[in-house]
């Protein structure tokens, strides 16, 4: 880390005292030598192994790393949609063996029902569970005014912005009351403007609901401002590098981009991401290009 960067473990005092109440909580998510291989043409990659933290109720945890490091797959296999090669997630105790309804996922793609309206939509999976009609109808209605869209529940996803897709999709995720929210990339196909709506609309209901947050980004920016912790995993293989507590204090916004702790805890996450290369190692270049343009219209 740079010299003239702050020490991104230091907290204040009030920051020290709200990690101390989260450790006090139940242990909701215990993730015990996690390990995902996969075998190509007989020879096995290894995705990650001996991968092994804790999450408690109520964090707010995000996941980053360098592409390859099995972000995407580990909470794949958090949701019980992928098998691990060895070690377990327990949930509560209880060993996730496939999707339930005590897991939640929102994916960066809109995966809406087209043909069903919002409140169908967030209808579906109270249906599927086994409410009746008005049952389910009433929930649902609950939950899209949590997103803030009850003057659209009548409307089909094609008629929604980006972000109203999203708050769908949220409302959908949570209507059936899981106990981990699961999010890979949920904004990352946002708009900046947006994107940064969709960060406090979401730390908003996290503050309603009793709910634990896996989220996946790839934007530190991102990671700071919403996580409890951040949780950083390696490549080749994946393994976790480092579990830090996030010194910035709540309530966030994004004025604090600019914050001794938030510069600090950026730097760090950047090194670990882009750690320096190692002495003798060759470094990308870039190839050769053919020059397309014309005579005289060179850029500076």
């Amino acid at each position: 880390m740079p010299a003239d960067v702050a020490d991104y473990t230091l907290q204040s005092p009030e920051t020290a005292a709200r990690f101390a109440r989260i450790r006090q909580r139940e242990v909701i998510l215990s993730v015990q030598n996690l390990k995902k291989s996969f075998v190509t043409n007989g020879t096995e990659r290894v995705v990650f192994d001996h991968l092994s933290f804790d999450v408690h109720r109520r964090e707010f945890i995000t996941i980053i790393g360098p592409s390859g490091c099995g972000k995407s797959t580990f909470i794949r296999i958090a949701a019980g949609l992928d098998e691990s090669s060895g070690g377990a997630i327990l949930l509560s105790g209880v060993p996730v063996t496939g999707p339930g309804p005590d897991r939640g996922m929102v994916f960066q793609g809109y995966t809406l029902f087209p043909w069903l309206s919002v409140k169908r939509n967030v209808m579906f999976g109270l249906q599927m569970k086994g409410c009746s009609d008005i049952e389910a109808e009433s929930s649902a209605r609950q939950w899209i005014a949590m997103v803030g869209l009850e003057k659209f529940e009548d409307s089909y996803p094609h008629e929604l912005s980006g972000g109203m897709k999203q708050r769908v999709a949220i409302a959908r995720a949570l209507a059936n009351e899981p106990r981990v929210l699961i999010m890979d990339e949920p904004f990352g196909a946002l708009d900046s403007q947006t994107r940064a709506k969709m960060q406090a609309h979401l730390i908003e209901i996290w503050k309603k609901v009793d709910i634990t947050i896996l989220f996946i980004t790839h934007d530190l920016d991102e990671a700071i401002l919403l996580s409890d912790r951040v949780l950083v995993l390696g490549v080749n293989p994946g393994g976790l590098v480092e579990f830090i507590e996030n010194p910035v204090p709540r309530p966030r916004s994004p004025k604090q981009i600019t914050s001794p702790e938030f510069i600090a805890l950026k730097a760090r996450l950047d090194e670990l991401i882009h750690p320096p290369q190692p002495e003798g190692e060759e470094e990308i270049t870039i190839p050769p290009m053919v020059k397309l343009t014309v005579a005289g219209d060179e850029v500076e």
